[in-house]
This record gives C-alpha cells, sequence and structure tokens, in this order.
C-alpha cells in the first residue's frame, strides 16, 4: 500500500481537483451540445487545464473545528429564519410599491477572527436586505447598505451585534 502514496500524489499534481474536471468536460459539452471528437478533446484539454493552471490559487485545506456545536445550530437557526422573514418583507415592500428607505449602516466590531468575518459577510450577503459593503482597514468597522431601514441606525447596529456578532464571537473568540 505504500507505493501508491506517491502515485496518488503524482495524480493529484497532474489532476488537482478531478471532480472539477468532470464537471467542466461535462458542461463544455452540453454547452456544445455535439459529442464529435474535436469537441470532446478541447473539452477534456480544458477540463484538465483549468483545474491544473487555477490550484495555486485555491486556499489550502482549512479545518473549523465547532467547540460550541449548539451556539452554531442557534446561530444557523436564527439566520435561516432571518433570510426568511426578510425575503418577506422585500417582497412585500416591491408589492406595495413604497419607496424604501436605503441607509448605509456603520457596524463597530468586536469580532477580529477571519473566519468569523467571513461568516459575517456571508450572513449579511445572504439576507436579502442587507449587503455587506465595506470592512475598514484595521476590521473594527463594518459598512453595510441596507435596503429598508424602519428602525433608527442605534437599534439596527444593537440588534446585528446581538443576532449574529455576538454568537460568532463565541465562536471565534478573539
Amino acid at each position: 500500500m505504500r507505493a501508491d502514496v506517491p502515485r496518488r500524489k503524482g495524480r493529484a499534481r497532474a489532476l488537482p481537483a478531478p471532480l472539477l474536471s468532470v464537471a467542466l468536460l461535462l458542461l463544455w459539452l452540453m454547452l456544445n451540445q455535439s459529442l464529435a471528437l474535436g469537441t470532446v478533446l478541447l473539452g477534456a484539454a480544458v477540463a484538465v487545464a483549468v483545474p491544473w493552471l487555477a490550484a495555486p490559487l485555491r486556499p489550502a485545506h482549512v479545518a473549523v473545528q465547532v467547540w460550541r456545536p449548539v451556539v452554531a445550530l442557534r446561530l444557523l437557526r436564527r439566520v435561516l429564519w432571518d433570510v426568511l422573514t426578510s425575503s418577506l418583507e422585500v417582497a412585500r415592500g416591491v408589492l406595495r410599491r413604497a419607496p424604501p428607505n436605503p441607509v448605509m449602516v456603520q457596524v463597530p466590531l468586536e469580532l477580529s477572527a477571519p473566519k468569523g468575518l467571513a461568516i459575517l459577510a456571508i450572513i449579511m450577503c445572504l439576507t436579502p436586505d442587507t449587503l455587506w459593503a465595506e470592512l475598514s482597514a484595521d476590521g473594527r468597522l463594518l459598512k453595510i447598505h441596507v435596503f429598508d431601514l424602519t428602525i433608527d441606525e442605534a437599534s439596527y447596529v444593537a440588534e446585528i451585534k446581538a443576532r449574529y456578532e455576538q454568537p460568532l464571537l463565541e465562536l471565534f473568540p478573539p
């Protein structure tokens, strides 16, 4: 079995993402709607070349250890609920044709862990009425775009910090 290990590593370097290569080839063939030999060969070349050329851009494997699964599940439940209710609020606002009150809100952050900030960015972008706009250079001030702010900014900032930042601080302490 030890003799197989170097071979696998060599194969992994020659084809860094085999599933991606297969998906690219299938996508190529579907977009071209042809199984002609030239199309298949060119698609195979692209399917091998793209992952190989992009391999240096892929991040190193990052393992996320969740030490507080209850907090993570509570945050996930909250985010799913907020996405659902926010979607309904945005739809209601669009259907009633009332002009929204778009605002850029600045949220001071205590969260500094890169993984926590990445998850916060995902949450902000998944929720239909918010969009992560900018993080200050020192990582302490987040600017988000709110589609329709119906409460005062201070209350909204407190809500963001309580609903998302606090659980993320528990999951990713500074």
